[in-house]
């Protein structure tokens, strides 16, 4: 009996319907047009992506990757600038140990010498400066700074360079001679011998240096209470204020015109190495390229140190000598107590025993110096 398909034929049993398999859906053909459909948990209704109204953590990295970079280059041109300096600077043995030595005092003490050598300058050179063609080593300018612990001001002592002082091993003599007989190293030993100072530091300038300095910084700016005319330092200059080139100023502090010839030199030289530190450490020579490399170019040049002495020695001798010009420091010369003629020296000037004595207890002790035995310009 065959099974009929008619549901009332006998032998009807139904049967299941087959389900269709599915088809796959076809591939959709790439359309750049079309957006890409949204990641998981990001289409509507889903969670914000990380960092939603937020800079972008990359720009963040990138700004601080670029500034640690310009803090790691400036920092890497200041070392490089201060060992240039550093191994640029003339050294010489100017002060060291012997028996009966000063004391180590309060404070520190520098001896400031201005040498007129020649030994560097050539023939255009004397010319330029009027320097003259005398040979040998000599020096017009002696200075002792103190720079105290305490709050006292820094003083700054001239020390004339016809003093008339004892000299180790040469007897009596001016005290120009003493750099002269044996250069640095004696004249630091006969300055510690008469004042009973001990120097923690040396500091030499020579001629050519010095100029070139003052070029450097674009000049130096004095007011000249009567006009100065010297042939033989090479300057003829007005009253009034103006401003001084190397050589000018070269011829200002050297030049002994004037009533009271070598005081009036020293004031001179005080005000002037004053001005010109003001003028060197100023955010306007220090913030000026075209100030700022001839400057430090020009200084290892003019500038000669003891053999201990470091670049980082000096600012705090910079910055003493730039207080001149706020009433910051205190100058002055060693008291005198006269002068006299020595046969074969020359005429001398004599240290005021009494006065000079306390002047420099005053030093070594950081005391303040007493008003009596500071010389100043004239009234």
């Amino acid at each position: 009996m065959s099974y009929g398909h008619n549901p009332g034929s006998p032998g009807y049993r139904p049967t299941r319907r087959m389900e269709r398999p599915q088809v796959a859906q076809r591939q959709q053909r790439y359309d750049p047009r079309r957006p890409p459909p949204p990641p998981p948990g990001r289409g509507p209704g889903g969670p914000p992506p990380r960092g939603f109204g937020q800079r972008p953590p990359r720009r963040k990295k990138r700004f601080g990757r670029i500034a640690l970079i310009v803090a790691l280059v400036i920092v890497a041109l200041v070392a490089g600038l201060w060992i240039y300096l550093e191994s640029s600077l003339k050294r010489v043995a100017a002060l060291g140990d012997y028996e009966g030595r000063p004391a180590a005092g309060a404070g520190a003490n520098w001896l400031i010498v201005g040498s007129d050598s020649r030994a560097d300058l050539s023939a255009e050179d004397e010319e330029r400066l009027a320097t003259g063609d005398a040979k040998g080593q000599r020096t017009d300018t002696i200075m002792l700074m103190h720079i105290p612990d305490n709050s006292t001001k820094p003083t700054l002592v001239s020390l004339l360079r016809d003093s008339y002082v004892d000299i180790p091993g040469k007897g009596k003599n001016k005290l120009n001679a003493a750099y002269a007989f044996g250069g640095s190293q004696l004249l630091a030993k006969t300055v510690e011998l008469n004042t009973g100072l001990r120097l923690d530091h040396y500091v030499e300038i020579g001629f050519g240096g010095f100029a070139d300095v003052v070029d450097a910084v674009g000049g130096v700016d004095m007011c000249l209470a009567n006009p100065i005319d010297d042939p033989l330092a090479g300057i003829n200059l007005p009253a009034g204020c103006q401003e001084l080139d190397g050589a000018s100023a070269l011829g200002y502090v050297r030049t002994r015109k004037g009533p009271r010839a070598d005081l009036d030199r020293v004031i001179r030289q005080r005000e002037f190495i004053g001005a010109l530190t003001d003028k060197a450490t100023n955010p306007g020579t220090l913030l000026n390229p075209f100030r700022l490399f001839p400057l430090l170019s020009a200084a290892p040049d003019a500038v000669t140190v003891d053999e201990d002495d470091h670049l980082h020695n000096l600012p705090s001798l910079a910055f003493a000598m730039g207080a001149a010009g706020d009433g910051g420091l205190t100058t002055t010369t060693v008291p005198m107590g006269g002068s006299k003629s020595v046969r074969g020296v020359g005429s001398v000037i004599l240290w005021d025993a009494a006065k000079s004595k306390k002047l420099f207890e005053a030093l070594r002790t950081d005391a303040e110096v007493p008003a009596d035995v500071i010389v100043g310009p004239p009234a």
